[in-house]
């Protein structure tokens, strides 16, 4: 199975793409995983929240194909521990599927063609988190939770 996250824009922080980078090395020793970043929209003034977010939706759908298996990091998803997130790993490893999608939508979310389309979502948090953060979390979170299926003293329980 691959792993995919898909996110909005560029990280502009170098400190933080380091960060990013270093635990997507990590990750890629127990998993293959891709980092898809989709170039912020232009010219986002002249558009309403639900055009650019119905923009974003065309871009995230464009990105993905009718096997892969797309889950939403959404303040309003299901949350869990990371023993919890690994078990949820480990059943999407389990039932055969080739990719497993995790998407980080624009700032004002997703399109309903994008809920509509995805099999999941997951919160991290119920705080509110910038999009940039999510994106260290949610790799590191991935990491952790193989860490956790190999038995490995990564995380203390």
């Amino acid at each position: 199975m691959t792993i995919k996250l898909l996110a909005i824009g560029k990280t502009d922080n170098k400190e933080l793409q380091s960060l990013i980078d270093d635990y997507q090395k990590r990750l890629g020793f127990y998993i293959k995983f891709e980092f898809d970043i989709i170039p912020d929209l232009k010219k986002v003034k002249h558009l309403s929240e639900d055009q650019q977010k119905q923009k974003e939706g065309e871009l995230i759908l464009g990105k993905i194909s009718s096997t892969d298996v797309l889950i939403l990091l959404d303040e309003n998803g299901k949350q869990m521990d990371s023993v919890g997130f690994s078990d949820y790993l480990q059943k999407h490893m389990n039932s055969g599927i080739k990719q497993l999608v995790f998407v980080i939508g624009g700032p004002y979310g997703f399109s309903q063609d994008v809920y509509n389309k995805s099999q999941g979502k997951i919160s991290l948090s119920k705080m509110t988190f910038s999009h940039q953060m999510i994106r260290l979390f949610i790799v590191e979170q991935l990491y952790r939770g193989f860490t956790i299926l190999k038995n490995e003293p990564y995380h203390h329980r």
